[in-house]
């Protein structure tokens, strides 16, 4: 049930009934084990060679000895399906394509957590911190989705985590004897009391329902659960407020992965030449050495009237105020306001926030783009070559900020970008050869199919293996321009749709596009386009067109999109037949992901995983072993006269144990009588508690001291209503807190492994011969 949350990752679904499949065998083999019985250890070995020879049997029959024995070729086919999952998983969008390496990493990772669960809750009898494994699974979902896991998963999770409770709960009541739902009540025919398991499951109902239902009357929890995903960036409706350093790529991406080349905006602009009319998302100025995202930027409310000018935009260059009106598709949603920039007005329904620093709109609340048709006001800048070439530096903290780099970026970037401008006299004529470098000279060449990998080596790899598509080449720039000093960031948005005989433009999936925007003062940002066969060259980084024979291969759409075409559009000519050959020369869905497919190992993901698991396990160590050691000393043992002494004192023992926890140390000097009555002094416990404590110490002194020591029935719900009576009498919420989180009985682990190593060196010094010295005579 926990497993469902990955439904939403991949597509189709059907590696969830494999699992299940599995799941059952697995859980039978250790039922079968523990019928046997088989000691706990050979229980678990017993499962996990199974689980082994299914996977194998599954994934890597024909490499293993007679199609189930796994050999060093089955290990190592193993390995390269799990490095081919990790690549899927950090190349494809969600849903992701059911790959046989994503197949075994889902498969494989359940069966995982599968056998971490039954072996703590069934094996070793302790169902509570089996659900650690059980929130690493969900939590890892939660992490992968992009727009966070639906309630519904939630609720499936979290209902097999409390069938899993309360069948525990079952068991334990069930060696007592048959469960009864109590006496009837006063007319005969309804009961008198309510069976506990029953009660317990109406608990788990209400627990579900205040956790589903409570968030939505909170605001400050953005609407719970059941709330849109995705909501809120800001802090309210007032005029302050965040937004954080989401990644617009992964929203772009997952619209590039529709099957279909669909239309997501039609565009009216007063432009006649639509060749610079780029639609611009959001910026991200933030470099990691891995990928570029935006940073964490001030919101304020949307300017009435007339935006501020763009930073850096001086009065002497030429601008041209346009005006655009865009209708975006019903089922385009995305957070950020696509715009010419720099945008001079916007009007706008809905609730939308103003980011200053890259004039770019946001959603507030769960406003996004669906279906929504809007006016903007943009500037349509035309520097010079000459303004461009004498812009003077800029400002010391915008430089500071725009040009930081990673120390983890390869020294082969900065060098490569230092060879190709050798000789620029200025940081325009430098920014001009990067551009000229990728999309003339540089040998590179536009592939959507090019997988160049991701980390700080991506981008060296893509200046050595010189294929890529918009993102490595906006990239590549970007970050060569900044170890350069020219303040650089990327854009992303779409590129110039196509004009349509209605004199509209048609923006499609395919038109997704990135690009790098340079600063210059007194221009402010430019845009600048390196990547081959997309988009357009802009005019001022073209200085003598008439005079240069070589072909400009980033400008094959100007002149093109400029007219109508009575051609079919590409999103008509180009079938799913043809896209699956590959004939199709457009954006390929994996365009909008920041790299390729070198994502993490997958032992890289398991480390990482059990080092999160430690992360939890540590802090609460001390409190599951006394939950532990608690369910053990109180279990259903002790019926018969021959367990009948070690079950009271394993039962005297939970108890002095317990109001050790609550600050009465134990006196081992005292009497069990005179224990009772320390622990009920200093306790502060009522009469019910202290009757509780006297019963169990007479129990103790019969078993101690009686020739046939009898059973002694309810000692276990003594010492739970000592131990309530005790919580309750405690001072203060900080004492409840300790006894619970950090017990202090749970010292004697240390003790036990410190006797259990003095055990060892006392056998190991007995081991070590001795020679006997001879005396010397004296004559």
């Amino acid at each position: 049930m926990a497993a469902c949350a990955l439904l939403p990752l991949v597509d189709p679904a059907t590696w969830i009934l494999q699992a299940a499949f599995l799941l059952a065998v697995q859980s039978g083999v250790g039922a079968a084990a523990r019928r046997v019985p088989l000691a706990r250890p050979l229980t678990v070995a017993a499962q996990f060679l199974v689980t082994l020879v299914l996977l194998t049997l599954m994934f890597a029959r024909e490499h293993a000895f007679a199609g189930l024995i796994p050999g060093p070729d089955a290990v190592r086919f193993f390995a390269e399906l799990l490095d081919q999952g990790g690549e899927d998983v950090s190349r494809y969008a969600i849903p992701a394509p059911l790959s046989d390496g994503i197949r075994l990493m889902l498969v494989g990772g359940v069966l995982v957590i599968g056998l971490l669960v039954d072996t703590l809750a069934v094996t070793f009898r302790a169902a509570a911190p089996a659900g650690l494994p059980l929130l690493a699974l969900y939590s890892v979902a939660a992490g992968l989705a992009d727009n966070g896991i639906d309630w519904l998963w939630f609720l499936l999770a979290a209902a097999g985590y409390l069938m899993l409770l309360l069948a525990e709960g079952r068991d334990r009541l069930s060696q007592w004897g048959r469960v009864f739902g109590g006496a009837p009540g006063p007319g005969g025919d309804s009961p008198g009391a309510v069976a506990p398991v029953r009660t317990g499951r109406r608990i788990g109902a209400v627990a579900l329902g205040i956790a589903l239902v409570v968030p939505l009357a909170l605001p400050a929890m953005n609407g719970g659960l059941l709330g849109p995903s995705g909501t809120g960036v800001g802090s309210g409706s007032g005029g302050g407020g965040t937004i954080s350093a989401v990644n617009p790529l992964v929203s772009l991406r997952d619209s590039l992965n529709q099957d279909e080349d669909r239309q997501v905006m039609s565009v009216r602009s007063e432009m006649t030449d639509v060749s610079d009319l780029y639609l611009r998302i959001v910026s991200l100025d933030d470099f990691d050495g891995t990928t570029w995202k935006p940073s964490k930027r001030s919101i304020t409310t949307v300017p009435d009237g007339t935006f501020p000018t763009p930073p850096g935009l001086g009065p002497e260059v030429a601008r041209t105020e346009i005006g655009t009106t865009i209708s975006t598709a019903d089922f385009y949603g995305q957070d950020w306001l696509p715009m010419p920039y720099p945008p001079s007005g916007v009007s706008i329904r809905g609730n939308w926030r103003y980011e200053p620093v890259g004039m770019t709109l946001v959603g507030d609340h769960g406003q996004n783009t669906r279906g929504l048709t809007y006016e903007v006001r943009s500037l349509h800048v035309r520097p010079t070559a000459e303004q461009l070439a004498g812009a003077p530096q800029p400002p010391p903290a915008l430089k500071r900020e725009y040009t930081e780099l990673p120390d983890s970026l390869p020294a082969v970037v900065s060098r490569t970008a230092r060879e190709v401008t050798e000789g620029a006299a200025n940081a325009y004529d430098q920014a001009v050869k990067l551009q000229e470098y990728f999309t003339l000279y540089g040998g590179f060449e536009y592939d959507t199919e090019v997988d160049v990998g991701s980390g700080s080596q991506a981008i060296a790899r893509f200046l050595r293996d010189k294929q890529g598509f918009c993102v490595h080449f906006s990239f590549a720039m970007a970050s060569m321009a900044r170890s350069l000093g020219i303040p650089a960031r990327v854009a992303v948005g779409f590129a110039p749709g196509t004009r349509q005989p209605d004199d509209t433009i048609a923006v499609t999936l395919r038109d997704a596009h990135a690009w790098p925007e340079l600063y210059f003062e007194g221009v402010g940002w430019t845009r600048f386009e390196p990547t081959p066969t997309r988009g357009s060259t802009p005019s001022y980084t073209v200085q003598d067109t008439a005079e240069n024979p070589v072909p400009d291969p980033a400008r094959p759409a100007q002149t093109a999109s400029a007219e109508p075409s009575a051609e079919p559009s590409e999103s008509e000519s180009c079938t799913a037949e043809r896209r699956r050959l590959g004939a199709c020369e457009s954006e390929s869905p994996q365009a909008a992901l920041p790299s390729g497919g070198d994502g993490p190992k997958w032992y890289a993901l398991l480390g990482w995983a059990l080092a999160g698991l430690a992360v939890l396990v540590l802090p609460l160590s001390p409190m599951l072993w006394r939950v532990r050691t608690r369910a053990v000393r109180l279990g259903g043992h002790g019926r018969s006269e021959a367990e009948a002494v070690p079950y009271v004192l394993a039962v005297w023992d939970e108890l002095t144990d317990t109001a050790w926890d609550y600050g009465i140390a134990p006196d081992e000097s005292l009497t069990p009588r005179g224990a009772a009555d320390r622990i009920v002094r200093l306790g502060r416990l009522g009469p019910g508690a202290a009757a509780s404590v006297h019963r169990v110490a007479d129990a103790v002194e019969q078993v101690l001291y009686a020739p046939r020591p009898r059973p002694v029935v309810g000692l276990a719900e003594e010492v739970r209503g000592v131990a309530a009576g005790l919580r309750a009498s405690a001072g203060g919420r900080r004492v409840r807190m300790r006894a619970v989180f950090a017990p202090r009985s749970s010292v004697r682990v240390v003790w036990a492994v410190s006797g259990w190593w003095a055990g060892v060196r006392a056998r190991l010094l007995a081991l070590r011969p001795t020679w006997r010295r001879p005396s010397r005579q004296r004559g």
